[in-house]
């Protein structure tokens, strides 16, 4: 499979090609709804008795969200979704399965969530699937940005989203981190290569042994600083890039590397 720039990926490969590639993801991603919403990872239980999901390092980045409107692309079941509106956020999720967006609705419902909206789109089709709406703050969590071929594009449509005085947040595994083996020393892969990454993975994070059928799907590696200048090319202006030496996962006792980046870039008024 050839290797393609980000701006050059809509027109480099034929149409049936991104269309495959994306249908085989989101069946993968309506798969994962019942492991996710009944499994131990995601503790939906806990988190409707009022477990906080959202970092620490996130809640002190984002700041006060009472009374903003929140956009959360990529939402997935709605948890970080959520717990910004228990903060007192007007939210709204987006995200390209429709059975995780069911969850999601019937999860607000439960805790009482009754303003919180979902909508089904691709994050490409999120400016017309809203109508032309912009936010006050456009978030996205972790694991997200890997999904998406042409993080320019993606960059662009953030910046159509947030409104002028308001902000695009970013909370995302670091690129660097996927090239260390589990020595935490040693570098497998080139943090360069920009190839997709076409996988056939049984079951899911949250639980490598759930029975799962639709097991392909294609991500993507982005740099940090191919991020930080798309945002830039697309009239927005970075406030923070942080980069933090934890995550989901632990490496070995050694020298640490950056296993997650935030960064918060803001519209001008």
């Amino acid at each position: 499979m050839s290797t393609f720039s980000d701006d050059a990926w809509p027109d480099s490969l034929p149409p049936a090609d991104w269309t495959d590639w994306a249908a085989a993801n989101r069946a993968n991603w309506d798969e994962r709804v019942p492991v996710h919403v009944g499994g131990a990872f995601y503790d939906v239980p806990a988190f409707e008795a009022g477990a906080e999901v959202l970092r620490d390092f996130e809640l002190a980045e984002v700041g006060d969200v009472t009374g903003k409107r929140l956009l959360h692309l990529q939402c997935h079941i709605g948890l970080d979704t959520l717990s910004w509106a228990r903060r007192g956020a007007l939210v709204t999720g987006l995200d390209f399965s429709e059975p995780a967006l069911v969850e999601a609705a019937q999860l607000a419902e439960r805790i009482g969530a009754a303003s919180a909206r979902f909508v089904a789109a691709d994050v490409y089709g999120a400016v017309e699937a809203l109508d032309g709406e912009t936010f006050d703050v456009v978030y996205t969590g972790m694991g997200a940005l890997n999904w998406l071929p042409d993080v320019a594009r993606w960059a662009r449509t953030v910046a159509a989203l947030v409104r002028p005085g308001g902000f695009v947040y970013l909370a995302e595994f670091h690129p660097f981190a996927e090239l260390v083996a589990d020595d935490g020393r040693t570098l497998v892969e080139d943090y360069f290569d920009r190839a997709p990454a076409v996988l056939d993975t049984p079951g899911s994070y949250a639980d490598r042994a759930a029975r799962m059928s639709a097991t392909r799907t294609v991500q993507w590696r982005h740099g940090v600083g191919e991020v930080v200048s798309a945002l830039a090319a697309a009239g927005l202006r970075l406030e923070f890039l942080h980069e933090h030496a934890h995550g989901h996962f632990l490496l070995p006792p050694g020298p640490r590397v950056p296993l997650v980046y935030s960064l918060r870039a803001s519209r001008p008024s």
